[in-house]
């Protein structure tokens, strides 16, 4: 009943007037956020529907910024390497400037603000050689962009091989060298480029390199290093972020061990490759089933938590080979109840790389169903509703489905699987993910083919390399054999925002529990740095 008839026709919108919208805006307050609110409420500006925007915002703000003193005190708290980069851009954006935030991975990139992956910014080439230069034409919408650019920031500097700098040097001072000859001598055309990442962490992956052919694939080993000038930052934020005066001490020592792992300092150091002793505080105990205690830690009473998507959102088991992450995916899917869907893949030879019919003869499609690697679903996918998975392709960077992007399945058909976002800012939106063609980028393998498939795995447990870039709450590191490459040990420790949120298991070659393991640094890239 309303108390007037006007009130009445204000109600089933038959009149015009602005107290419907702040009506609306209190009312969906009561089931969605403030970032909802606002997006509703800029909705209304876009749409020039207010005859007062400034009175609706004087009753209703609120309620519109519910959430900021939450999100000041976030940003506040956490300035580290992402804070700078974020702020950075926000003082010279607000000049009118433009800055082109990049990173060498989906995830980090996410993290800047306007962020894109390098190879789909700058185009650089998947197959990467000394020769190559990003596909960027003098006349495009990019070069145009690239000029009137004031800063590039690139995040993750040191995983990503230093020819994929060096293509981008030669791009830019050629695009560049037409409205300015003097360009062309000048580093990256004249543009200024800051490069971030942390060298203790893995190196530029090689396909069946040495270590002298990683060492030299990273950027410290290009003719561009001559003209970088170092800045270090010396805490480790994401260690001391939402920690108290209490335990400051415990922190900084966790600290400090973590990156005398990283320098390579702890052990018999023997060339780079040494035995340390981990702490025993971190380790998993002996136990009938030490793997269980292990997956116990991470996922702790995981069927009362199922309904929770954040619950999946910063715990995994690391381990350096994809054999293992699979054994663990198993191990843990069986425990959710529901019914497996299983999802096969067509797979078949890519043709334009020129391959004969023998070879077709030879690797016919159940022969390619058996290839498996990292950044390739499986020819046989299982799933079930209420599992973590990964996304293996760049979607749709703008909703934040990158490679590398934690899905929680909510739906499994046919032709589409549904999913809710887990990570960064579209953390709760539903997206729909299609059967994707993806080709095989590995040398492993002796012919390249394609794959047609869901571009997803199953993500209770990862490899170390895919988790680099991340923080998380809960990190369970299963060692059954050590690691094999420069900063694995370190990336694996140091993802883990506590040290009571780490724990470690380590299997000898007997199965036995054990408190020793393998470090591998290449201590030659750090004397570059000096």
């Amino acid at each position: 009943m309303f108390p007037t008839f006007k009130d009445a026709c204000y109600s089933l919108g038959l009149l015009d007037d602005d107290n419907e919208y702040i009506d609306a805006i209190k009312e969906a307050s009561s089931w969605q956020s403030a970032s909802y609110l606002r997006r509703l409420f800029a909705l209304l500006l876009f749409g020039n529907l207010m005859n007062r925007p400034e009175n609706i915002w004087g009753k209703c703000w609120q309620f519109l910024s519910d959430d900021v003193l939450y999100r000041h005190r976030t940003i506040v708290g956490h300035p580290g390497k992402t804070f700078i980069w974020n702020t950075l851009s926000a003082s010279i954006r607000s000049k009118g400037e433009i800055v082109l935030n990049v990173a060498s991975s989906g995830i980090a990139s996410l993290l800047l603000l306007g962020g894109r992956t390098t190879h789909s910014r700058f185009r650089i080439p998947i197959q990467i050689t000394e020769d190559s230069t990003c596909n960027i034409r003098q006349d495009s919408n990019i070069a145009e962009l690239l000029a009137k650019t004031k800063l590039i920031i690139w995040d993750e500097a040191p995983m990503v091989h230093r020819f994929c700098f060096e293509a981008l040097d030669k791009t830019l001072r050629d695009v560049l060298r037409f409205s300015d000859s003097s360009c062309v001598d000048k580093p990256f055309g004249g543009k200024v480029v800051v490069l971030g990442g942390d060298f203790r962490q893995i190196l530029p992956v090689v396909p069946h390199g040495s270590r002298q052919d990683i060492v030299h694939a990273t950027i410290n080993s290009s003719c561009l290093w001559s003209h970088c000038h170092l800045l270090t930052l010396t805490k480790n934020v994401r260690l001391s972020s939402g920690s108290d005066i209490h335990n400051l001490m415990e922190i900084k020592e966790f600290s400090n061990w973590l990156l005398k792992v990283g320098d390579g300092v702890l052990g018999d150091d023997v060339d780079g490759e040494s035995i340390i002793t981990i702490p025993y505080e971190l380790l998993i105990k002996k136990s009938l089933n030490p793997l269980s205690d292990l997956m116990d830690f991470v996922y702790p009473n995981i069927l009362d938590h199922i309904l929770q998507p954040t619950f999946f959102k910063e715990r995994v088991i690391l381990t350096p080979k994809l054999a293992d992450v699979s054994i663990l995916n198993e191990n843990l899917m069986s425990l959710i109840p529901g019914d497996e869907r299983i999802y096969l893949s067509s797979d078949n030879i890519l043709k334009q790389d020129g391959n004969s019919s023998l070879e077709d003869d030879e690797f016919s499609p159940e022969i390619l169903n058996t290839f498996s690697c990292s950044g390739l679903p499986d020819h046989k996918l299982i799933l079930k509703v209420k599992v973590p998975v990964m996304l293996l392709r760049n979607i749709d960077q703008s909703r934040g489905l990158c490679n590398g992007t934690r899905l929680l399945i909510t739906r499994l058909s046919n032709h589409v699987v549904e999913a809710t976002v887990l990570t960064e800012s579209n953390i709760g939106e539903n997206v729909l993910i299609p059967r994707m063609t993806m080709s095989s980028s590995s040398h492993s393998f002796p012919v390249n083919f394609q794959r047609r498939q869901f571009p997803l795995v199953v993500l209770f447990a990862m490899t170390i390399n895919k988790s680099q870039g991340q923080s998380l709450s809960h990190v369970g590191i299963y060692l059954p054999r050590p690691v094999f490459s420069h900063g694995q040990l370190y990336v694996a420790l140091s993802r883990v925002k506590s040290k009571k949120g780490l724990k470690i298991l380590i299997v000898d070659d007997d199965g036995c529990v054990t408190n020793n393991t393998f470090n591998i640094v290449y201590k030659e890239v750090f004397q570059r740095l000096l």
